[in-house]
């Protein structure tokens, strides 16, 4: 896996951010295209290293974010629209385009690092699940001050719309 600081994207996006990651022989299926497994991985790619950069770890012990350790992907649905053909790097702009109590819904794109072709594209819903019942837990003060930087539009107060 790469960092952001390795190959920047052509221009900076409007919202969220662009990591580029890495594209491997082996994540290749038969006919030379990324294997349509691969694409998630990707996605958890560039999500970790964004929340890696935020202090997050999987053990609580040495994660800024002790009560929000454990997340699990409950929903991820994706769109292909045309093939990475080769080894190297892609970008993945990530977002979030929601955050409720719970939880937070994704929004991706896996581009050239040109920004010129979009690969595909979805969404992912991760949820936050208390360590020890497994049932979903609030998430923290903390994880929300660190997903700001992701959100596609500003937080709104309680009460407010937009």
């Amino acid at each position: 896996m790469s960092t952001f600081e390795d190959t920047p994207p052509a221009a900076e996006p409007e919202f969220g951010r662009v990591q580029s990651v890495d594209v491997h022989f082996e994540d290749l299926d038969p006919t030379g295209f990324l294997h349509n497994s691969r694409y998630s991985l990707l996605l958890e790619h560039a999500a970790s290293a964004y929340w890696s950069e935020q202090g997050w770890h999987h053990d609580p012990a040495r994660s800024r974010f002790a009560g929000d350790s454990v997340m699990a992907v409950r929903a991820f649905e994706i769109t292909y629209h045309f093939p990475v053909t080769e080894p190297g790097k892609v970008g993945v702009h990530l977002w979030i385009e929601r955050i409720g109590r719970s939880s937070y819904t994704y929004g991706f794109r896996v581009i050239s690092l040109d920004g010129a072709t979009v690969h595909a594209e979805g969404t992912r819903v991760q949820i936050n699940l208390d360590p020890t019942t497994l049932t979903p837990a609030t998430l923290s003060d903390e994880v929300r001050a660190a997903a700001q930087p992701l959100l596609r539009a500003p937080a709104q107060p309680p009460g407010e719309t937009a």
